[in-house]
């Protein structure tokens, strides 16, 4: 918030790198579980929920087998909640428009 405060929202822009996601955070280091999803690609936006939200859906768009790791520890986490808890704050908006740029 304090950044968003004072930088202006009109001035701000979301990149989520989403390059070989594993159920760990990278802080983890070379004790991290190996990548279970490829790259699916970068995704920039100025709505923080919007890029949050297609970010979800990607990963859940995946084939079960690439997913099922990420997804469980997700849910276990109640990861989800974050999505509602910031569309109940006004923090943006859960819809979007992929687009995807060659």
């Amino acid at each position: 918030d304090a950044v968003i405060d004072y930088m202006g929202e009109e001035n701000m822009l979301y990149i989520s790198v989403m390059n070989n996601l594993s159920v760990d955070c990278d802080c983890a280091g070379t004790s991290a579980a190996e990548p279970t999803i490829p790259d699916i690609g970068i995704l920039a936006s100025t709505d923080i929920l919007a890029i949050d939200q297609a970010s979800i859906d990607l990963v859940y768009g995946r084939p079960a087998a690439e997913k099922h790791d990420l997804v469980e520890r997700i849910e276990s986490r109640r990861g989800l909640h974050q999505l509602t808890a910031m569309k109940a704050l006004g923090m943006g908006n859960d819809q979007y428009d992929l687009i995807t740029v060659p």
